[in-house]
């Protein structure tokens, strides 16, 4: 298909990014194909899609995604590992999780992301939907997956979205499988997480060996792979850098030791507020968390902060991800986490949105196909009613979706009232 938008407003996704008026977009296929003075020019051969005023902007791009959960709050803890045996123990059980995974990916399309990458799924079932995507088979954002992740015994999340590996060489033989899979990266388990804790004041215990970090990273480089790791402690953090880590997923206060290596080893930042906020802020009596977990989830929450504007500071490589599939984080909220960097980081509105398109899209090598409103990159754009750069929550309703050329007018998705009830509090 062949279309141009006229009469909207765009913000092109970089990082001085102003509104710009009198443009005329021209999509043909997956990418833009050029940008021109509407005035004056032919629009035969196009769908003409009249904005009236809206605003146009890339898509939204969502760096930390688990497709396997919804992020729909439990009144009880379950046990995620003995989910997972189930779910993979049939056919149909397995035809089932993969229905399931492909739902919450086009959940995430129809709210306005356009890429995402996931991080830390069951089998090989990321990847597949990846590919069935791109064949059109389904409708969803472009994928980045490292397929199921790697931890220890009593590792966060092993046996569920994590392997649990013994050895160093399990680890190194468990990077060249999810490599064999067709993963687009590799993801680590280093660090315990807020539930993992065993007393207050200690979330994020290192649990990986550095020796099992340093193999496993030095494997996937092997293959051509990143590496991304889950890390809520100074500690684990460092051990990280040290040993091969190309994003820090999460983050936790850092010292000048931590900046120093992210300097070196040319690391990244992937900031995610949304998962630590409910158990950091919430009212326990809503979150269902234990005074521990609420105490240790205000240092995890603090920490990300922390990371977050010491990196920014020392010009650091920043992006954003959900970590969709934790209590109360949906996957049609990443507005919720632009607006949460914006207001807990201190960054502009404008710095904001740059970093969920343009600078989330350079951090995983997508740089030169998406990210920005421009001549040759593919057509992954959103529409609002409303201008970001004056208020973000514009971002929470999208008018239009275009993933790749293929339109989708008036998205929808399915909210659940009582987290919108909980978490519109936190805005």
């Amino acid at each position: 298909m062949k279309f141009v938008f006229i009469n909207g407003i765009v913000l092109d996704g970089s990082a001085d990014m102003v509104p710009q008026k009198g443009l005329a977009v021209f999509v043909s296929g997956e990418n833009i194909e050029k940008i021109v003075p509407q005035e004056g020019t032919s629009f035969a051969g196009y769908e003409i899609i009249d904005l009236k005023g809206k605003y146009l902007m890339p898509g939204l791009i969502n760096l930390h995604v688990h497709l396997p959960s919804s992020g729909k709050p439990k009144k009880k803890e379950s046990d995620p590992a003995k989910l997972v045996k189930f779910m993979t123990s049939t056919a149909l059980t397995r035809r089932i999780l993969y229905k399931i995974c492909a739902s919450m990916a086009r959940t995430q399309l129809m709210s306005g992301v356009t890429t995402l990458r996931a991080v830390g799924g069951v089998l090989d079932v990321d990847a597949r939907i990846r590919d069935d995507i791109l064949a059109g088979k389904l409708q969803g954002p472009r994928i980045l997956s490292s397929n199921t992740a790697i931890s220890v015994p009593g590792g966060h999340m092993a046996g569920s979205v994590a392997y649990a590996a013994r050895s160093t060489e399990e680890a190194v033989k468990l990077v060249d499988q999810i490599a064999s899979e067709k993963a687009d990266l590799i993801k680590l388990m280093i660090t315990g997480g807020v539930l993992d804790a065993k007393a207050k004041g200690e979330p994020g215990v290192l649990k990986m060996p550095p020796e099992m970090v340093r193999a496993a990273c030095d494997e996937a480089h092997k293959h051509g792979l990143k590496v991304a790791a889950h890390t809520e402690s100074p500690e684990g953090v460092r051990v990280a850098l040290e040993n091969g880590v190309d994003s820090i997923e999460h983050g936790a206060k850092p010292d000048a030791e931590i900046i120093r290596l992210f300097k070196e080893k040319g690391a990244c930042n992937v900031v995610t507020l949304s998962p630590a906020l409910p158990y950091a802020l919430f009212d326990r009596a809503v979150s269902g968390a234990s005074e521990m977990a609420q105490f240790n989830g205000n240092v995890v929450f603090e920490g990300i902060i922390s990371c977050a504007k010491e990196c920014l500071a020392n010009d650091i490589p920043v992006g954003l991800g959900t970590d969709t599939g934790c209590p109360y984080i949906t996957h049609y909220d990443m507005w919720r986490e632009v607006n949460y960097f914006h207001k807990y980081c201190g960054v502009s509105n404008a710095f904001a949105l740059y970093t969920a398109t343009k600078r989330n899209a350079e951090l995983v090598g997508l740089g030169s196909k998406t990210g920005t409103v421009e001549a040759g990159k593919a057509a992954d754009l959103i529409v609002t009613a409303e201008n970001p750069l004056d208020d973000l929550k514009a971002l929470r309703n999208v008018s239009m979706v275009m993933a790749r050329g293929s339109l989708i007018a008036n998205p929808h998705v399915k909210k659940m009232a009582n987290v919108e009830t909980e978490l519109n509090k936190f805005l």
